[in-house]
């Protein structure tokens, strides 16, 4: 199949696994919820009707799209100590899930939220051309903003590196720009850069490794969030220092998108 690929890139950002109450973690890659849930912004669906079937094909939307993740740049974990509610009056702080007032005494609420900080990664989204056509179409013209993760995390542009386009796993392996986190050392032909795949790859054998994640979405209506699962192999390919991109990346970004990489 063909592919559009992009770039995910921002000061925080962050892809829960089993995120909930006062406790929102994150795994160290894009989950397919947050990708999916990403799409679903960009193409104006709300959250009860973002996997609503199109009524042109009866198809849940995005259900054909395969991903394969670079990790160009891991980031680091970054912790928020989070509260709400503390220091007001009885009466006018946070309600119970029953709608009643808390008591004073545990009035305020905290949280920890866990954020990936400075982190890049870059994206092959493959699927069947019309749907790859109108989903880079919404990507560049958002009916709602994008976000990556949380709605404060505002990813950084080019979001597109590159349009519907044969080969985009090539693509990563061989001509995107990296966005590593130290430079290659002098004279340093190959860097590690570590990969997700939602399909095993021909070169990683059937004994390989692979974890199960609970990130496929079924709804995103708030109150009956749903997850199925699915498996992904982790992968260290060994990729040409010469791809990488000196920051600030956009000069080497730009020249990437402007090239014809066309076979």
């Amino acid at each position: 199949m063909n592919g559009i690929l992009l770039r995910l890139a921002a000061p925080l950002m962050s892809f829960g696994e089993h995120a909930a109450f006062h406790y929102r973690d994150t795994i160290d890659f894009p989950t397919r919820s947050a990708l999916i849930g990403l799409f679903s912004a960009a193409d104006g669906r709300p959250r009860p009707e973002a996997l609503a079937p199109d009524p042109d094909t009866g198809k849940v939307p995005y259900a054909d799209v395969e991903f394969t993740v670079r990790i160009d740049r891991p980031g680091t974990r970054h912790t928020d100590y989070h509260t709400a509610g503390g220091g007001r009056p009885h009466k006018e702080g946070l309600r119970t899930s029953s709608g009643e007032y808390r008591p004073q005494k545990k009035s305020t609420l905290v949280s920890r939220r866990v954020y990936l900080a400075d982190a890049v990664f870059t994206v092959a989204v493959q699927a069947p051309d019309p749907v790859l056509e109108r989903l880079a179409d919404r990507l560049e013209q958002p009916a709602f903003a994008p976000y990556l993760g949380r709605r404060a995390c505002i990813p950084d542009e080019p979001l597109v590196l590159r349009g519907p386009h044969p080969g985009p796993v090539d693509e990563l392996l061989q001509r995107v720009p990296l966005s590593l986190p130290r430079p290659p050392r002098p004279g340093q032909a190959s860097v590690p850069v570590d990969f997700i795949w939602e399909r095993r790859p021909d070169h990683v054998p059937a004994a390989h490794a692979h974890r199960e994640l609970a990130d496929v979405p079924v709804d995103f209506t708030p109150a009956r969030r749903f997850h199925h699962t699915r498996r992904v192999w982790r992968t260290t390919e060994q990729l040409a220092a010469s791809l990488y991109a000196s920051r600030p990346p956009i000069t080497a970004l730009a020249a990437y998108m402007q090239q014809d990489t066309t076979p």
